[in-house]
């Protein structure tokens, strides 16, 4: 679980509470080896070997996953859900800022999608602009996948010719869903058909219905591979730790068995740890 703190931060059906810090893994040559490659020159001549380039050198794993963007037109609360088999997704996918958008970037994604998607949203264009923007320079295209929304509640959606099987999106009005490797078509619409029924609950908010969209996918099949990582983010101006950012809600569960049942406990302990905040939300009058 992460503390609130801004996000630094995707559909038709082609084949693409205790506080801490984001956690970021450099690539590094593991210390092991360099204690090895030591003793074997104090002990005698070492044999020569032909080096092997580290793990990290090889193409970066595919983020196969299901997510979710979505905006609040009542707060105005903007954020991202999201689950993998795939270890720290919450590393990966999701990017916010209140006020300007969410991005979930995906399959083999490209992070700068992420901030660079947030900066042409501040700067006045739409997510249908974006996307085409972000995917027109890029190369590998055909297996990138992300949604967009907007503070405005318009939303866009794209996924690469050669994303994996099953491999889909759905864009509609303030929220949009997309998958690869899914299970099939049906975890892209159990998550829209749960989003809109959470909508109506009681004593709810953006957080829960993001949680509640995972959940029916992953009962819906989720990612065939299976699950281990799962991440929501939510923010809101001035919503952060000391009201000194907007990341109202920014919650990791890295590596685990059941992800997305522990990211929905951890979501009830930030109610519990920060009720203050979620009893005073933001009231928006409508706008078209």
């Amino acid at each position: 679980m992460i503390f609130p703190t801004s996000a630094p931060a995707t559909f038709s059906n082609p084949k693409i509470l205790k506080p801490t810090s984001p956690l970021y893994l450099p690539s590094t040559l593991p210390l092991t080896s360099f204690f090895l490659a030591g003793c074997c020159c104090c002990t005698g001549p070492a044999k020569k070997t032909a080096m092997q380039p580290p793990a990290a050198a090889t193409a970066a794993p595919t983020v196969a996953t299901y997510s979710i963007v979505a905006f609040d037109p009542a707060t105005g609360d903007l954020g991202v859900a999201v689950q993998s088999k795939f270890f720290g997704v919450g590393s990966v996918v999701p990017w916010a800022r209140a006020g300007v958008g969410a991005i979930a970037t995906q399959a083999e994604a490209n992070v700068t999608y992420g901030p660079d998607g947030l900066r042409l949203l501040a700067a006045g264009k739409n997510p249908r602009q974006v996307v085409e923007i972000l995917t027109e320079t890029d190369p590998r295209k055909e297996v990138r996948q992300f949604g967009i929304v907007d503070a405005r509640g318009n939303t866009a959606a794209y996924t690469g010719t050669k994303c994996n099987d099953y491999a889909g999106h759905f864009a509609g009005k303030n929220f949009a869903v997309q998958g690869n490797i899914l299970a099939g078509e049906a975890v892209i619409k159990a998550m829209e058909t749960a989003y809109v029924a959470a909508l109506k609950k009681p004593d709810t908010e953006l957080g829960d219905w993001l949680v509640a969209a995972l959940d029916a996918a992953e009962k819906a099949g989720g990612d065939k591979r299976g699950r281990q990582s799962a991440a929501l983010l939510v923010v809101r101006e001035n919503s952060g730790y000391g009201r000194a950012n907007d990341r109202y809600i920014d919650l990791r569960v890295e590596d685990h068995a059941e992800p997305i049942q522990e990211l929905a406990r951890l979501v009830e302990m930030h109610k519990r740890f920060y009720p203050a905040a979620h009893r005073n939300r933001p009231q928006r009058a409508p706008t078209e």
